[in-house]
């Protein structure tokens, strides 16, 4: 691993189909599953990575198909549109032969009285047995009213009361994308709804996994949900994001490392250069993007010419704003600690 720290080092991760080749292989040993998630980030993506093997793998590990619940907040949708560029397994296998979505507001079929019915009926009949999926913020202003997701008895359910009710039922909870991680946008000053984060609204109700950005990636969801499924709870850091996604800093990884030690820095777009004075945040932020990149492995915010705003960390937009504007001296990474 230490080569994927060294941005000039050639990516040498392999990860052999003959490991999964063979009919008689139940499914993928944990330490297989890590070492193809960390190949994923070497450009291939998890989806692009999953061969058929490995499907069935899932498929029989996941024959009670365990039911999903996802709920959306204040946000704008953006981590579900990340996920449906999921390609291989495509959306419909990861939601219907891996897993069993039984709510969505955005993707199902009904709506109304029947979807909350619905939503009811599945909490309580698998209770303790579901996996809770949250997007977007929750607001707590007002009892919650600014955001409500349906209607019983005539009277709004507020999202806050969806998580409050949902949340301690549920077997496991990925809170996912920025907004649902610890408000992001929504929750920005002045913050006028209250809009707070998963953690911040239920504690230690249920576990919780973290996975930021904005949008997520679809492979850190798509890998934390297989790893939930096969293996359970992935090692978290401690502000609950996998570490097999989350474990360092993008500066650490970036083309433009070079740059930086040689001290040439970019003083517009598009010069050549360590882009830190042009408000990059790759130093306090900590994803794999560099690796993962973006749109099937072809691009990513740095590698397209714009410095990282810093979506990934839990206090993004207010705590790496302004965006393009430098970071103070005394955050450059000769001085950096613990800051994402």
């Amino acid at each position: 691993m230490e080569e994927l720290k060294n941005p000039k080092a050639k990516l040498s991760i392999e990860v052999s189909e003959s490991d999964f080749e063979k009919e008689e292989v139940m499914e993928p040993t944990r330490r297989e599953f890590l070492k193809l998630c960390a190949a994923s980030a070497a450009g291939l993506g998890i989806s692009q990575l999953y061969i058929p093997q490995v499907l069935r793998a899932l498929e029989r590990a996941a024959v009670s198909n365990p039911p999903v619940i996802w709920i959306q907040g204040a946000g704008d949708n953006g981590c579900l549109v990340s996920l449906l560029n999921t390609t291989h397994p495509t959306i419909a296998e990861v939601l219907f032969k891996i897993i069993s979505l039984q709510y969505n507001p955005t993707i199902m079929a009904g709506a109304g009285k029947m979807a909350i019915s619905h939503l009811d009926t599945v909490s309580e009949k698998t209770k303790g047995n579901f996996i809770l999926v949250v997007e977007g913020a929750i607001p707590t202003k007002d009892g919650g009213i600014y955001c409500t997701i349906g209607q019983k008895n005539g009277k709004h359910i507020t999202m806050l009361e969806a998580v409050k009710d949902l949340g301690p039922k549920a077997k496991a909870i990925i809170a996912l994308g920025a907004c649902a991680t610890h408000g992001g946008i929504p929750a920005g000053k002045p913050n006028p709804t209250g809009a707070k984060g998963v953690r911040d609204v239920l504690g230690k109700a249920a576990p919780i996994i973290n996975i930021p950005g904005c949008p997520a990636h679809p492979d850190w969801f798509v890998g934390t949900l297989v790893h939930l499924l096969m293996y359970g709870l992935p090692e978290l850091d401690d502000q609950a994001r996998p570490k097999m996604f989350f474990a360092d800093s993008i500066h650490q990884n970036c083309p433009n490392y070079s740059y930086y030690m040689e001290g040439q820095f970019a003083s517009k777009f598009g010069e050549k250069g360590c882009l830190i004075q042009l408000g990059c945040k790759g130093p306090m932020t900590y994803s794999d993007c560099p690796l993962r990149r973006w749109n099937s492995g072809v691009e990513w915010c740095i590698g397209a010419g714009a410095p990282c705003i810093g979506c990934c960390s839990l206090g993004f937009p207010d705590e790496v704003s302004p965006f393009y504007v430098s970071l103070p001296k005394e955050l450059w990474p000769e001085k950096q600690t613990e800051l994402a």
